[in-house]
């Protein structure tokens, strides 16, 4: 690798760091939402990450997102990078950027047609498996919300991943 290779790859992973240090210093989505249609806990029992994720649909359209999270850096920047990129998605759109996230983990680009946004600066996690399931914590947690026809008035099952 040349010198300049090794530079570009470097100024690369400080911003990717930057970027992963922005989310998690200020996250997005730590605001309550007016009105809640759907409501998962999420908890990372290796790491120790616990997180719900809130949904504010009209229709099929997701117009807001709220993740209140404790955790660590890697699982609080995700949860802020989802709450960033989701609003104005359909459920079905959400549900393909939770698979094409999930894919990325494990080692599968993202499609072209898909808007990961900042999510690039956590492709780098997946060479640590066991911070994998940090990352993806609040992603399964807004698949499985999603996939719920419960409303917040239901007790909230919540997910421990296992993944």
């Amino acid at each position: 690798m040349s010198d300049q290779s090794q530079r570009d790859d470097g100024q690369l992973g400080d911003l990717y760091r930057e970027t992963v240090l922005d989310h998690f210093r200020t996250p997005r989505g730590r605001k309550p939402l007016d009105r809640v249609d759907r409501s998962r806990d999420g908890h990372n029992p290796v790491c120790g990450d616990k997180l719900t994720v809130s949904v504010k649909l009209d229709g099929d359209t997701i117009t807001d997102v709220a993740v209140q999270s404790k955790g660590c850096a890697i699982s609080v920047a995700s949860g802020s990078m989802l709450a960033e990129l989701l609003p104005g998605m359909t459920q079905a759109q959400a549900h393909k950027l939770v698979e094409a996230f999930r894919g990325m983990m494990h080692g599968t680009p993202a499609p072209d047609d898909i808007d990961i946004g900042d999510l690039d600066a956590l492709e780098g996690i997946r060479n640590f498996p066991v911070r994998v399931k940090c990352a993806l914590l609040a992603w399964l947690t807004l698949d499985d919300a999603l996939c719920s026809s419960e409303t917040t008035d239901a007790p909230s099952r919540g997910i421990t991943i296992t993944e």
